[in-house]
Order: C-alpha cells, then structure tokens, then sequence
C-alpha cells in the first residue's frame, strides 16, 4: 500500500503510514531532509540532495533527552552502522549539516572544496616550479558547542581543510597558530593540542605547525591569578615531534620551530613570533603573558640567518603567525619583529652586518652576524601570517606581507569580531562559517595567487 499526502506543497510518497513534514519553508532551502521530523525510516536519494546523489535509508529518532536525530545509512551495507549523522538544534530551529562519522566532515562542506579545487586547478599550472600551498590559521578551538562563535567547531576546520589532501591540491600545508583558543583548563587544553596535532599530521602532505599567541593557554591563566596551567614547552612537546619528523622538512634544531621545506626554486621557511621565556615566580606565576608578549629572541634569529646563508638560488617565503611589521612599517611584535623584517631587507640586498637591540629585556637582547655576500640569485618575495583575523596586504622594500582570515567562527554579534568578519556575516554551516586557502605560487610565470574559500576573498594576484 502507497499514500501520496501533500502536505504545505510538498509531495512524499511513503510505503505503508502516513506521516507529517512540517519543516518552514525556508528552511527546507538549507537541505529538503530537513522536512523530515517524525521518528521513522525512509528512502530517500539524489531528489533530496543526499551525498554525491546516493540512495540511502533515512533513521529519524529520538535519544533519551528527547533531541531529535537523523542518520543516513547505505540501504547495501551488512551492518546497519550510518554514515552521517546529525541532530536538530533548538538554537537553529533547524537539524544541523551531517557529519560523516568515520572523517569527522560535512559532506556540504566536501562539495564546496570540491568545488573549489576546481577553481584552484582551473587558474593554475601544474609541473615543475609550480607549487601549492594550503594554509589555514587561528582555529580558535575550545571545549564549546557554539553555533555563533568559537567552539569545538575549530577541530572540523581542520578536518575539512585536510579534504584539500584527499582531492590531490598540496604540495605543503600550514596552520599559522592560534590553534585552540587558550580559555580552558590545562588538561582540558591539552588534550585539544592532541586531537589537533592528530587531525593534522599526514602522510600525504609535507606539513608547518606554526606556534599561536594564544597556544600557551594564557587566557585562562589570565582569568586564574596568571598561574601557569601549561608547563614549560608543552605545545612544542605536544605539536611539533610529527612536524621535525617528515623526511620533507629541513631544520637547525628542534628546539624553536624554525624549519624550511623546498621544493623546486622555493623555500619556505617557518618562524615563532611567540618565543618568550617560560619564567615563573614564587607564585607560579608567569612573568610574560605569551598572548600580549609576541616576540623573537636571539637563538632563534641564529637559525633563521643560518638557514638564509644557505639559500643560494631560491625564491623564498617566510610564515608566521603575527606579522613583525606593521603596513606603516613599525614593529608589529612586543620585542624584536622590526629586526627581522631588517634581516630579510639585508638578506635581499647581499649585505654583511650584525643584529642588536637596544632597551628591551636581557631575555630579548639580540647579538647576531650574518654574511649574505655570497648568496647567488635569491630573494625573499612573501611573508604570510594569521593573528589579526582580517585579510589584508602591504609592501615594504620589496617584501610582500600577507594576512590571512581566521578560520574561527566569527559570529557578527560578538565584542571580539573584527569589522571585516562582521562584513562576512558568518553562520554556522554556511560557507562563511569557515575560512582557508591555497596560494598557488608559479616561479615560471613569476606569480602568487592566493584562492579562498568561505569567509575569505576568492582570488588575489601578486607578482613576484
């Protein structure tokens, strides 16, 4: 027995019991399973725009609690497991995006990277001097079910940025810090560094584990009497074994998180701009607050010159999360970020010298030489960093400054959001709740372009 029953113009044909579907019609626009609101299972398909058009069987239930859940299952499969599954959100008024259990992905957010890698490979040529970059920065994760701000939503971020992997786009991937928000309890952001660092790592892809402002959990110290809730070099212990452990990826030492990866004519060299001393006082406390305290100190300029002597015949890019200078050209940095912008200028034009510093704290004092007479046919061309969760551009003495958006849920009702995400208007599982990118960098055709996706500009263009 089939009943046809049209119910506020939508036609559903169900074997064998009527049943009701009273989704608005606006939010039938989201996704048309969104109608689906009466416990029971259903067969549904390419009609009701299921992933990559399948049929499958839809389950809808209800958990001890009384929320409402969908799940998807294969009608072929042998066992009854689901692949997607999702609950509906009184905040939204709606059931969520499905999220694919074994990946951890929105399959609506795969179909936009697909579609977007189109793009990337339509504008690009691929071969030799021809590299691509992913970079995804300020994730911003924190133990939060948040549909308007941060939360654990910053862990699917980098999950769904790993997609860009599997549709064969990279060459290199980087997170440019900021990779939990630094608000939770020690164990508690601990245990976020981990489930970061494991979504992260690869096979496929070569990968930079940049250091954050906020990676030192000093927000929650901040609000706890500044008593250190991390111990010393806990991020480093925790993100960056898996990082020096690529055989693609070139270092000094394993003690800064300075390393550089090449490929062809390029380099691309990794900075911390979060390098303070971990000093405490009798109190636990700290005496730098690495969230207000963004600095270099003098072993890591060592190995930054070290590897720039070293780096004859290369096209270079350097990364960061805070950029060291300011588009007016002043220090960007608490301590020493105007030094290292001078370092690349002299690195650019072959000259001999020496760093110092003057009325800075002994820890940031700097004492270096550097030789760069004898690099041939070099030049650095780009420095990308996050932090400042805008996108923006400046050239100062032939060095191209690039800022990235953050990835981080940035709703429009919130203090912190910067002017240009409140211009995004972002939502949850909208494209806008989102943001990465691929820089594509062509030394043959002596051309950058950076492609965005979600809350960030589709393409810019540079030339090198």
């Amino acid at each position: 027995m089939s009943i046809i029953k049209k119910t506020n113009g939508i036609i559903d044909k169900i074997s064998g019991a009527t049943k009701k579907f009273m989704r608005p019609k606006s939010e039938i626009l989201f996704d048309p399973l969104q109608r689906y609101m009466t416990v029971g299972q259903y067969n549904v398909g390419k009609q009701e725009q299921t992933p990559n058009g399948r049929d499958y069987i839809l389950i809808v239930y209800k958990d001890d609690e009384g929320t409402l859940h969908q799940a998807l299952r294969d009608p072929n499969a042998s066992d009854l497991v689901p692949e997607y599954i999702r609950s509906y959100d009184k905040r939204l008024d709606r059931f969520r995006a499905f999220v694919n259990k074994k990946t951890g992905r929105r399959y609506i957010v795969e179909q936009y990277l697909e579609e977007f890698s189109d793009r990337v490979k339509k504008h690009t040529r691929q071969g030799e001097n021809s590299i691509n970059i992913g970079v995804i920065t300020d994730t911003h994760y924190k133990d939060t079910d948040s549909v308007t701000f941060y939360g654990d939503n910053g862990l699917q971020h980098v999950k769904e940025f790993n997609y860009l992997e599997d549709l064969g786009l990279l060459d290199l991937k980087a997170h440019l810090g900021d990779w939990i928000d630094g608000s939770d309890a020690g164990l508690v952001s601990e245990q976020e560094l981990y489930s970061l660092s494991h979504a992260f790592k690869s096979k496929k892809t070569n990968f930079a584990i940049i250091k954050g402002n906020h990676d030192e959990n000093d927000k929650f110290d901040e609000h706890h009497n500044l008593k250190a809730s991390f111990p010393e070099n806990e991020f480093e212990d925790i993100m960056w074994p898996a990082m020096y452990a690529q055989k693609g990826i070139n270092y000094i030492s394993r003690n800064h998180g300075v390393v550089y990866f090449d490929k062809g004519d390029l380099r691309v060299i990794t900075v911390n701009t979060s390098d303070t001393p971990y000093l405490l006082n009798e109190k636990g406390q700290k005496k730098y607050d690495s969230k207000i305290s963004l600095a270099l100190r003098e072993d890591q300029m060592q190995e930054i010159i070290e590897i720039l002597e070293s780096s004859s015949n290369k096209k270079i890019i350097f990364m960061s999360h805070g950029s060291p200078i300011t588009h007016k050209g002043s220090n960007a940095l608490k301590y020493n970020g105007r030094s290292l912008h001078e370092l690349l200028v002299a690195f650019n034009q072959k000259e001999k010298g020496y760093l110092n510093s003057n009325d800075v704290p002994a820890q940031f004092t700097l004492d270096n030489d550097f030789d760069f007479t004898q690099v041939k046919n070099s030049k650095i061309i780009a420095y990308f960093c996050g932090h400042r969760h805008i996108e923006d551009q400046f050239r100062i003495n032939g060095i191209q400054y690039i800022l990235f958006n953050c990835s981080a849920l940035m709703g429009s009702k919130h203090a912190l959001t910067t002017h240009y995400n409140k211009r995004w208007n972002r939502k949850i599982d909208l494209p806008s709740e989102y943001a990465g990118y691929v820089v594509n960098v062509d030394l043959k055709r002596n051309l950058m372009q950076i492609f965005g996706y979600g809350a960030a500009s589709k393409r810019r263009i540079y030339r090198i």
